[in-house]
C-alpha cells in the first residue's frame, strides 16, 4: 500500500517532478499532479489530450493557450491570490518562466469534453474568511476556490487552495467525499508544521509535502501556532458523482454542533 504522504524534506529540486500519475504512482487519484520549480527560460509545454491545469505558486511567468498569452507575476502564495489556467484536452498549453525562479504546480486528468481555456486571475478569486465568526474563531481561515462545480461544472478537476493562520484549524468539522483529494503544503515561515487527520491516522505535514486523501477519509488540518500553513487542494470528480454542494463534503454529524452561533463550549462565562 502506497504512503499517503510524501515528504519532500526541503526544497523540491529544479525540474519536473510528478508525484502522482494516473497510470503509475498514486493512481487511486484519477489524476496527474506535479510539481514544477523552474529558472529562467524553463518552458512547460502540453498538448496530450487531456484536461489540464497549471496553478502559479510563485514568480513571474507567460502563459500561452489557443494564440493568447498573459504574463503574471505571483509574489508568493500567502498574499497573492492565485492565477491559474485551465485548459481541455484540445487545447495546448506554453508557460515560460520570466524571473529567476518559479513554481508551477500541475494537474492532469482524463475528460473528454470540450470547453476551451480559461485564465483565473487574482480578481476572479478573492479571499473568503470560512469560519469567521463561529467556534471562537478557531477554524477561521482562508478559502480560495478557483473552480469547481459552480463555475466549471464541464470539467473533471476542481482546484483552489486554503490558508490556515497560526494556531488554528481548516478543514473543519470533520468531512469526507467519495472523490479522491490531493493536498500539497507550504508554510510561513518555512520551517513550519501542522498536523493532517486522515481516518484514524495523523500526518504531520512540512513545507513542499504531499498529502493523498482516499475516498471517505476525514481529513481536518490544524496549523502550529507562529506559521501560516497554505495548500492545494485538488479534487477529480467521479463519473456521475461530481464534488458539489450539496451533496459534499460530508460532515461528520457528531461535531456539527460546533458550528452553530448560540453553541456555548467549556470556558465560557456563565
Amino acid at each position: 500500500m502506497e504512503e499517503k504522504i510524501i515528504k519532500a524534506r526541503g526544497e523540491h529540486p529544479f525540474g519536473l517532478r510528478w508525484l502522482a500519475r494516473m497510470d503509475g504512482a498514486h493512481a487511486e487519484m484519477l489524476m496527474d499532479f506535479g510539481v514544477y520549480r523552474m529558472k529562467r527560460g524553463d518552458v512547460w509545454e502540453e498538448a496530450a489530450p487531456l484536461e489540464k491545469a497549471a496553478l502559479l505558486v510563485y514568480g513571474e511567468v507567460k502563459f500561452e493557450w489557443a494564440g493568447q498569452e498573459h504574463t503574471e507575476y505571483r509574489e508568493n502564495c500567502f498574499d497573492v491570490p492565485p492565477t491559474a489556467l485551465h485548459a481541455d484536452r484540445e487545447t495546448a498549453v506554453r508557460i515560460t518562466c520570466l524571473s529567476d525562479e518559479a513554481e508551477l504546480n500541475l494537474l492532469r486528468t482524463d475528460n473528454e469534453r470540450a470547453f476551451g481555456a480559461k485564465l483565473y486571475l487574482p480578481a476572479d478569486t478573492p479571499d473568503e474568511f470560512r469560519g469567521a465568526g463561529l467556534m471562537r474563531e478557531t477554524s477561521t481561515r482562508i478559502v480560495r476556490t478557483i473552480f469547481d462545480y459552480s463555475n466549471a461544472p464541464y470539467a473533471n478537476l476542481v482546484l483552489g487552495e486554503v490558508i490556515g493562520f497560526p494556531g488554528k484549524w481548516s478543514s473543519y468539522p470533520p468531512h469526507h467525499h467519495p472523490q479522491p483529494e490531493i493536498y500539497y503544503y507550504k508554510t510561513n515561515p518555512s520551517n513550519g508544521f501542522g498536523y493532517g487527520e486522515l481516518g484514524e491516522d495523523v500526518v504531520k505535514v512540512q513545507n513542499n509535502d504531499t498529502v493523498f486523501i482516499a475516498p471517505g477519509l476525514t481529513h481536518p488540518h490544524c496549523t502550529a501556532p507562529g506559521y501560516a500553513l497554505w495548500y492545494l487542494w485538488a479534487i477529480r470528480h467521479l463519473d456521475g458523482c461530481p464534488y458539489k454542494q450539496p451533496d459534499y463534503p460530508v460532515f461528520l454529524p457528531e461535531h456539527l454542533w460546533v458550528m452553530k452561533p448560540e453553541s456555548a463550549y467549556w470556558g465560557d462565562r456563565k
